[in-house]
């Protein structure tokens, strides 16, 4: 069995697209890098010998602005420390919540051919990752056990 997710499985994001789509959505981002990216042959970056991280930040520049132009936000960022619960060897490189105001808005920025070109160097950078759709609480004041 392998631990390499990168792009959604068609099961998993028919499953996305079937939830609700006038809400505000979160998403939850856990990235691990490769060491050194991999593009596929012919590609600009190809034989540049970037690292993963570095073919996220061109990832990042990509995507930015298409996921700002959709209303997307990052609301929480964080580098991880240490595994308190789960496997002691697990790691990620990049934590992250990106908020949209609906599933139609983050639909629409992986359907853009803009974003469809940046989306290269992310799977160039990405050993494996979770992305996890999360409904956020109607309030800051509920509690994780309300």
């Amino acid at each position: 069995m392998t631990d390499r997710h990168i792009d959604p499985e068609r099961a998993q994001f028919d499953a996305f697209k079937a939830l609700p789509r006038d809400t505000v959505i979160h998403m939850l981002n856990l990235v691990r890098f490769r060491d050194r990216a991999i593009y596929p042959d012919g590609h600009p970056l190809a034989a540049k010998d970037l690292t993963g991280a570095e073919a996220y930040r061109h990832y990042g520049a990509g995507s930015g602005p298409v996921f700002a132009r959709v209303g997307g936000r990052v609301v929480w960022s964080g580098t991880m420390e240490a595994m308190v619960i789960g496997p002691a060897d697990e790691r990620w490189d990049a934590v992250f919540i990106a908020e949209y105001p609906g599933s139609a808005a983050f639909m629409e920025m992986v359907t853009d051919p803009v974003y469809r070109e940046a989306v290269i160097h992310r799977q160039a950078a990405v050993e494996t990752s979770r992305l996890i759709r999360c409904a956020p609480k109607a309030s800051r004041s509920e509690t994780v056990f309300g």
